[in-house]
């Protein structure tokens, strides 16, 4: 028959146009180098070559051979971090089976070889799902759909991956920062109180004045071990972060110090206008109400019932007579629906597109509040971090150089001028505590506005 003819040309036709429809992770990886371009720099890669594996090594050695900076930083996390190569390949699989569900299953070939008496039958059936071809062109557009929401799925897992990075390397540089100044105080501190204890020997200090400069060299050395741990804990939490094996974390450089603070902050009329519709968030959301919407149409037949329908060939040998007759037709098998009538797989699917319409809904109304929040949070840690700069540690430093003054025309003793350093040593690890925060919450403003919220972390 002719109808049997055409059938399998159609299955072969929609498969090739499937196939054509297919999107591959070089061009997942473009997308994503496209929209989060200041994360990554269009240099996000799946090494799957020699080439490619000594190119982003030879990379990693030339950032590492001078001081890591942020920037250099989250390239060598790209280049280097097996854990990055993992996000991306575990996504390229989300993404090859968001095009595998927009191809029909494979038509089913069966084949018989009965013989009765002198009659020798060979029978063919080709067949294939009916209710499957006449939801192609709806599965294409979930499969569209699904893999829409795998590559917006890779571009937010990159992302995060990246601030995570950045926040590691400014937690790094800040404990660093912080134990060489703890270092500095242990050293005042026990200088002080040696002096002290050579004072009550000679019977200038009493045993209370002597046990007061010991105690803050009992809690210098408390806040230094403290400060050793903080460095090496979040030196190791970058170096994890970069994918560094132990050579490279023996021979990792850090800045010593935090970069400045920018001159001013970023105006929040700028970081609106970037938080479009383009945010991740929104898009995300967007692509899982369709694939739900359309996945919806195609299930909701499914419920009902499921066909087959095959073309037959069937050659029947009689022995005795020496002939041979040949037998065309098709099949239709129908699931008659008379125990389960599908309510609640409807039920859940309804259930299904509801949860992703009012998610959706939710996430574009949340999305320039938490936009609010982060900037908040970016605009404040600015603000006590100026704060610090600009007022707190200069009037520290005013007073010290004042007492400084009276001590060299002996107008006090040098406790005296001791004491008021130590009640500079809060002040100072404020102020690099508050340029930590501000560097942690830049980094996650960077995220909420590409529509990846982080939160900014706390020192």
């Amino acid at each position: 028959m002719k109808h049997a003819i055409r059938r399998p040309a159609m299955v072969v036709a929609a498969s090739l146009l499937v196939g054509c429809a297919s999107v591959g992770i070089d061009d997942a990886l473009q997308e994503a180098n496209t929209r989060a371009g200041p994360f990554t720099e269009g240099r996000l890669e799946l090494g799957r070559t020699q080439d490619q594996r000594a190119r982003r090594s030879a990379l990693t050695q030339a950032l590492l051979s001078r001081p890591l900076s942020q920037n250099d930083a989250v390239q060598v996390a790209l280049a280097n971090s097996p854990a990055v190569q993992a996000l991306i390949a575990e996504h390229w699989a989300a993404i090859a089976a968001a095009d595998q569900s927009g191809r029909m299953p494979n038509p089913i070939f069966k084949f018989e070889r009965l013989r009765i008496d002198s009659e020798l039958e060979l029978g063919r059936l080709l067949s294939f799902g009916l209710v499957d071809l006449i939801l192609l062109p709806q599965r294409l557009e979930v499969s569209r759909s699904r893999s829409s929401e795998a590559r917006t799925q890779l571009t937010g897992a990159v992302v995060e991956q990246v601030t995570q990075v950045r926040q590691a390397w400014v937690r790094a540089v800040a404990a660093q920062q912080a134990l060489r100044y703890a270092e500095q105080v242990q050293r005042s501190a026990e200088a002080s109180a040696e002096l002290a204890r050579r004072m009550q020997q000679v019977g200038n200090f009493s045993k209370l004045q002597r046990a007061r400069q010991q105690v803050f060299y009992a809690d210098a050395t408390t806040r230094l071990a403290a400060a050793m741990h903080a460095a090496t804990a979040t030196r190791e939490e970058l170096v994890r972060a970069l994918g560094l094996d132990d050579a490279q974390a023996a021979g990792l450089a850090l800045p010593e110090r935090l970069p400045e603070l920018p001159k001013a902050p970023r105006d929040p009329a700028d970081v609106a206008a970037t938080a479009t519709a383009q945010r991740l968030d929104v898009q995300l959301a967007r692509a899982r109400l369709d694939v739900a919407g359309k996945s919806q149409g195609i299930n909701l037949l499914s419920t009902f019932t499921e066909a087959e329908i095959g073309g037959r060939h069937d050659t029947v040998f009689d022995d005795a007579q020496g002939t041979q007759r040949t037998r065309r037709g098709w099949e239709l098998d129908i699931r008659l629906p008379l125990f389960d009538w599908g309510t609640a797989q409807r039920d859940a699917l309804n259930a299904q597109s509801l949860t992703a319409a009012n998610r959706y809904d939710a996430t574009v109304r949340g999305a320039s509040s938490q936009l609010r929040e982060s900037y908040s949070g970016y605009r404040t840690a600015y603000d006590i971090a100026k704060h610090y700069r600009d007022e707190v540690v200069p009037l520290r430093q005013t007073i010290a150089d004042e007492n400084l003054l009276r001590y060299n025309g002996m107008l006090i003793g040098v406790f005296e001028l001791l004491a008021e350093a130590r009640d500079q040593v809060a002040s100072v690890t404020g102020a690099i505590q508050a340029q930590q925060q501000f560097w942690l919450a830049d980094a996650a403003l960077a995220a909420s506005v590409i529509g990846k919220p982080t939160a900014p972390s706390t020192p």
